[in-house]
């Protein structure tokens, strides 16, 4: 049984979705690919442009995750800053990894470019906020850290960010000029598109139930076919499943909620976010938000860790909205969605290749959108005989967490104390 997309603003705005009829019966394919998202769309992408005969095993529809549910932020970098990320994997490996995670977002608008994709894109920067002494510090440090880097970025403090946001919440913020937004529903039927002109097989409504080691190859089997390959890429993040041994229990999955308003009148519109950048503050509990081209307000972060549809488990991010621009108390908010991304405890996105001839990407820790199609790339050099060392990212073995069943309990938990914490100033 399937499952239809939610009923968010995406789902009603997007680019028609494309027609990824189920799989009938047996294929043969040189990759097959698990996960509709944009990791395996991109990933399909660039293999068939090289030729490579590729079919995508979607249990829904292109974009129905994370992918076409997130908050459309196209944020370059990985969550640790640069020093860190070279510290851990040192001045090589680490190198590439920074340069990989800030370049992410250009691959994602190169893409949009080349394929004509209609998703709403608009490159206008990403803010990373604070509004806490402490946080602020972290954000001054980040700043340096890619400005040495030579990175298009910039510090705003104080009347220059108030000016750039139009709230007086945040006292520093980092712009990075390499991020920007999108309509992610749009992006995500925009690569199946692509991919399917190129010459990959996509299927909806095609659960991977079963994968097998036969004859040499990869046998995937599904509830209405099967594909044998002799690669295989796990793409399924947030919504990754038992599959492949101890895989769900290597990243947590946490739902993150959206509400979004009307379309704003226009006095309204211009004192929110004038700059047009997309912002996420440096908090204990992540709030993150856009305007979009339609000029309505995108209000994104933690919500209750399970699916909600009723916009009374939306309030504590209309609150806020309303704190940070006051005019909104006025405002009709039409659309709440939510869903689920994937959380490494490390905080770095995760390859693995966990037997010969299989991939497996997860973890993007909310950077999805850029760190996701980047990654997809990634996966398809690999597949084309790139070296494990030549890769921006490095391969790791699969860590199942201990007590991962726990994992909602330990998410509220996490959120109440990220809260207080917040409030207390700490």
């Amino acid at each position: 049984m399937t499952l239809p997309l939610p009923r968010s603003l995406y789902a009603e705005t997007a680019r028609p979705a494309v027609r990824a009829a189920p799989l009938d019966g047996e294929k043969r394919a040189s990759v097959a690919i698990v996960g509709g998202g944009f990791t395996g769309l991109s990933a399909a992408l660039h293999l068939a442009e090289r030729g490579t005969d590729v079919v995508v095993l979607e249990a829904n529809e292109p974009g129905w995750g994370a992918s076409g549910r997130n908050g459309g932020q196209v944020n370059p970098g990985l969550k640790p800053d640069p020093d860190t990320v070279e510290r851990d994997f040192g001045p090589d490996l680490g190198g590439r990894m920074v340069r990989f995670s800030g370049n992410a977002p250009n691959v994602v608008f190169d893409l949009i470019k080349r394929h004509q994709i209609q998703c709403e894109a608009e490159q206008t920067g990403t803010f990373r906020a604070a509004f806490q002494a402490r946080q602020a510090a972290e954000v001054r440090e980040t700043a340096g850290q890619w400005i040495r880097r030579g990175a298009p970025a910039e510090l705003l403090e104080n009347a220059a960010l108030h000016r750039a946001t139009g709230t007086s919440r945040y006292t520093t913020a980092l712009l990075d000029r390499r991020g920007g937004s999108l309509n992610p529903l749009g992006f995500a039927c925009g690569l199946a598109q692509a991919a399917m002109q190129a010459g990959a097989a996509i299927h909806g409504a095609t659960p991977a139930r079963r994968v097998v080691r036969e004859n040499g190859a990869w046998r995937v089997d599904t509830p209405s076919g099967t594909v044998r390959a002799e690669r295989l890429i796990l793409a399924t993040n947030g919504y990754t499943d038992d599959l492949w041994p101890h895989l769900r229990r290597s990243i947590v999955p946490v739902f993150s909620a959206i509400a979004a308003t009307e379309t704003l009148p226009e006095p309204v519109a211009k004192a929110i976010m004038p700059s047009r950048s997309v912002l996420y503050e440096v908090a204990s509990i992540t709030v993150y938000y856009r305007r979009d081209r339609h000029n309505r307000l995108l209000m994104g972060g933690r919500g209750k860790q399970r699916d909600l549809s009723d916009m009374r488990d939306f309030q504590h991010l209309i609150r806020y909205a309303e704190r940070l621009w006051p005019a909104l108390k006025a405002v009709r908010w039409t659309h709440c969605w939510n869903g689920q991304l994937a959380i490494t405890p490390d905080h770095y996105p995760h390859l693995h290749e966990p037997a010969p001839g299989v991939l497996a990407a997860l973890g993007y820790n909310g950077r999805g959108v850029a760190m996701a199609t980047a990654t997809g790339a990634l996966l398809a050099r690999r597949v084309l005989g790139a070296a494990n060392d030549a890769l921006d990212l490095p391969i790791t073995d699969i860590r199942a967490m201990p007590f991962h069943r726990l994992w909602r309990s330990a998410v509220a938990a996490r959120m109440v104390y990220g809260r207080l914490r917040d409030v207390l100033g700490l």
